[in-house]
């Protein structure tokens, strides 16, 4: 007959728990290594978070210009929208 498997104390459960939070296991060269997790903000990986959350004068202040993806509704330098009552750039009144 078999020996039977010890239960695991709650000490050794929350240090297992913890230890599976940090890291993740990978196949490498067929072998199986922990490696750390990649850091996470709400379930989203850190610059996925800042490229749909920071607005543009926050990432340029951090020098992360590769993220600045400016449309048309975004562009700071388009005061149309705002100018209600005025005449617009073709003479035409709103």
């Amino acid at each position: 007959m078999a020996k039977q498997k010890k239960k695991l104390s709650p000490d050794q459960k929350a240090a297992k728990k913890k230890t599976q939070m940090k890291y993740i296991t990978v196949f490498i060269n067929g072998k199986q290594k922990r490696v750390k997790r990649p850091d996470t903000i709400n379930g989203m990986d850190a610059d996925e978070f800042i490229r749909r959350n920071a607005d543009p004068l926050w990432i340029h202040q951090n020098e992360m210009w590769e993220y600045i993806d400016l449309t048309e509704n975004d562009d700071i330098f388009l005061f149309d929208e705002f100018d209600e009552g005025e005449n617009s750039k073709d003479g035409k009144e709103r």
